[in-house]
C-alpha cells in the first residue's frame, strides 16, 4: 500500500511534535521525566514493530522530538521546584 503525500506529510509532521507533547504529559503525570521518557519510547517501539513507522527517517524525527520533549521536560520540573 503506497502512502499518498498528505499522508507523508502528516506522518512527518506527527512525528516531530506527539513524541515531545507524550514525554511532557507522562512527566506531568507521573512526576518523572526519564519514566515520561520510557513510556513514550515504548509507545514508539510498539509503533515501529506494528509497522507505523516504517522509514528511518521518521524514526531519526520521532528520536529529535523525544530529546526535545526531554529537554522541556527538564525546564518544566525546574520551574515547578522553584514555584515551590
Amino acid at each position: 500500500m503506497r502512502c499518498t503525500h498528505l499522508e507523508t506529510v502528516l506522518r512527518y509532521l506527527s512525528a516531530f511534535i506527539m513524541p515531545g507533547l507524550l514525554v511532557l504529559l507522562f512527566t506531568r503525570v507521573t512526576y518523572n521525566r526519564v519514566i515520561g521518557l520510557v513510556l513514550t519510547v515504548a509507545l514508539i517501539a510498539t509503533s515501529v514493530y506494528k509497522g507505523y513507522t516504517n522509514t528511518f527517517a521518521l524514526i531519526v524525527v520521532d528520536a529529535f522530538s523525544l530529546t526535545a520533549g526531554f529537554w522541556m521536560a527538564a525546564k518544566m520540573i525546574r520551574r515547578q521546584l522553584k514555584k515551590s
